[in-house]
């Protein structure tokens, strides 16, 4: 038996239990892995809430990082011993082991710490789908990128830097806009005090953004489509803030010919030689000291429920781990 954090309904943090499970040998095509570092995501609090529809009861949790244990038949690319992590497959990254299909690990290299590594699959292969696949960026593009203090954010502003990118992004104190701009963000606006559509406006002499990349929702909707120069894209990668009403279409003719996606790393990454490859730029990048994993908060993962509250709570800068 083993430790792991359990839903057997969905609501508020409360609903995190710390519970006893079985952890069984893998099977083919499987590989049991022993959890040195998970990572906190606000997607977990999609399927703790049941924003996200989970099959109860359940684990929670979507990334970590850790220890090959045993692999089943059929595996041929990991052994007993091998250091990696994940940001896919069956939930349950809540739990000190578990058995995992081979195929969404991904090796770490020599150099890279599992504690970053958990840190920054998730958030640090969002990036790595919205820059360099949904909207390939170049040097010299302007784009606007919401919450850009948060985990995903903060791997933004390195990785806006290291492609010559000018980001312009929102956050909701000084504090936050300061730490946003040590790390590559450009321009920072404080939405709590500075209408974000104007101060845009005002960046690009009127001309506006080619792309938003929009992990907010309904707090920055219809903004996000203000912000963007004729025919821009805007990316509703998440919603913290909740959905955006129904988008018309006529809106995106009326606002200049502008298009509209709704993507997720899931279908980014479905494929293992895309994981891989994607793994393999963000690794590089990690390596190359472009690309740097902002752990600021840590917590046991028995107290996993603190951590929901954190993050919930605007609490958190940042990447935030949870320790077995």
């Amino acid at each position: 038996m083993t430790k792991a954090i359990r839903i057997h309904a969905t609501g508020g943090p409360e609903v995190l239990a710390w519970e006893s499970v079985p952890v069984g040998d893998p099977g083919p095509g499987e590989a049991r892995v022993r959890h040195t570092a998970i990572g906190l995501n606000f997607i977990d609090t999609y399927h703790r809430t049941g924003a996200y529809k989970l099959q109860l009861p359940s684990g929670i949790g979507l990334e970590a990082a850790g220890v090959v244990e045993a692999v089943g038949a059929g595996v041929a690319d990991l052994k007993q011993g091998d250091r990696v992590a994940y940001c896919g497959g069956p939930v349950g990254a809540y739990s000190e082991a578990r058995v995992m299909p081979a195929d969404r690990l991904v090796p770490l290299p020599e150099g890279i710490a599992e504690r970053d590594a958990a840190a920054m699959m998730l958030k640090g292969l969002t990036v790595q789908y919205l820059f360099r696949q949904t909207k390939r960026l170049a040097a010299g593009d302007t784009i606007l990128f919401h919450a850009a203090a948060g985990g995903v954010g903060l791997v933004a502003c390195q990785w806006a830097k290291a492609l010559g990118v000018t980001m312009i992004g929102t956050v909701g104190s000084d504090d936050k806009a300061a730490v946003a701009r040590s790390l590559g963000c450009a321009h920072t606006i404080v939405y709590t005090r500075e209408d974000f559509v104007e101060r845009v406006r005002a960046l690009t002499g009127g001309k506006g953004v080619a792309v938003v990349y929009d992990g907010v929702g309904k707090d920055t909707f219809p903004g996000s489509l203000d912000c963007l120069a004729p025919r821009g894209l805007w990316v509703l990668f998440g919603a913290s803030s909740g959905a955006p009403p129904a988008l018309d279409m006529g809106m995106l003719a009326a606002r200049g010919s502008l298009y509209a996606t709704r993507p997720t790393l899931f279908t980014y990454a479905a494929a293992r030689a895309d994981l891989l490859a994607m793994a393999r730029e963000m690794f590089d990048l990690m390596l190359a000291g472009k690309l740097k994993a902002e752990v600021n908060q840590t917590f046991p993962l028995a107290e996993a429920a603190a951590a929901h509250r954190a993050l919930e709570g605007r609490g958190t800068t940042g990447a935030t781990l949870l320790l077995p």
